[in-house]
Parts: structure tokens; C-alpha cells; sequence
């Protein structure tokens, strides 16, 4: 027996949240997951789910700032041989500093 949803009154389309949105999309790319299996579970079009995906990877992306990594911080400043202050330090799985 199929489910069917009813729309009425004025507006015609469904909202969703943002929190609903990343909840489908977490969902739907999880490993393992079947995005046309969430749609038809979350009653939602699988092109509806693609859309919000590349519309969350645009903003990611626009928001993304690449890191630079050097070999040789000594070459780079100025001539002072005082440590520079460091706002962010990441350390790396095989022992470097950034």
C-alpha cells in the first residue's frame, strides 16, 4: 500500500529545514546508503537531494581557504631569526608542524 501526501491551502511545495536538509543528506551519502532508497523513505526526489548536495559543496567550497605547507619556513619573512608567533598549529600524523 503506497503512502500520498496531500498538499493544501496556498502553498503547494513542502519546505525543509536546514537541519532536515543536512539530516536527508547525511543519510543519503552515508557509506553503504542508496540516495533513491532515502528519497522514497524521507518522501523526497532523489533530484531534490543532488541539488541540495551541490548547493552545500558550493558553499563549503567558498568558504574553504587552502592551507600552504613549507618545507623550509626559514626562507620565507623576514631576516630576523626570531620565531614568528603562530595563530594556528596543526600537527600531522608523521610528526611535521604547520
Amino acid at each position: 500500500m503506497t503512502q500520498v501526501t496531500v498538499l493544501t491551502g496556498a502553498r503547494r511545495r513542502r519546505d525543509w529545514s536546514d537541519e532536515e536538509r543536512l539530516e536527508i543528506l547525511h543519510e543519503a551519502f552515508s557509506p553503504g546508503a542508496c540516495v533513491a532508497d532515502v528519497a522514497r523513505r524521507r518522501d523526497v526526489s532523489r533530484g531534490l537531494i543532488y541539488l541540495w548536495r551541490r548547493t552545500a559543496l558550493r558553499q563549503v567550497q567558498e568558504a574553504f581557504v587552502p592551507a600552504v605547507i613549507e618545507d623550509d619556513p626559514g626562507s620565507v619573512g623576514s631576516a630576523s631569526a626570531a620565531k614568528p608567533e603562530a595563530a594556528i598549529v596543526l600537527e600531522l600524523t608523521d610528526g611535521r608542524r604547520l
